[in-house]
């Protein structure tokens, strides 16, 4: 039997209540971490080898600190200030594994988007932690 549920409207899968919650927890203290350029507190809520699909590109990460020097830094020369959630909604959930739909956009300065973006996240239990282990 498969234990993954579809999600509630209200996105509180009742099979899996807990661990959306704790996933989003997850999400919300990646993106504090993100937000503050903390590389090695994002690479501590990621689960690894980890997977980044960006439109037909597969990156894998083998293991921390695999992000770019240099992101940050190429994010404020765009104007990038902050990152900020349209939404967080859970689509598939089970007691060890939440797929998240995820929309977010990179703010600049005065706060006004510089763009939006989409995408799913899976976020998974392992070694008795959460943590992200896809974005696409």
């Amino acid at each position: 039997m498969n234990d993954e549920t579809p999600a509630e409207p209200d996105g509180q899968g009742a099979v899996a209540h807990d661990a959306v919650a704790a996933a989003l927890r997850c999400a919300e203290a990646f993106t504090e971490r993100f937000n503050a350029r903390d590389a090695a507190g994002m690479d501590a809520l990621l689960h690894f080898p980890h997977a980044i699909l960006t439109g037909e590109r597969l990156t894998v990460w083998d293991g921390p600190g695999r992000l770019a020097s240099d992101y940050f830094d190429k994010l404020a020369a765009e104007g990038w200030r902050r990152s900020t959630y349209l939404s967080r909604e859970p689509v598939l959930a089970s007691r060890r594994k939440v797929h998240l739909a995820i929309a977010y956009t990179r703010d600049g300065a005065d706060g006004a988007p510089l763009s939006r973006h989409q995408g799913i996240w899976v976020i998974t239990f392992e070694d008795g932690r959460w943590g992200v282990r896809v974005r696409c």
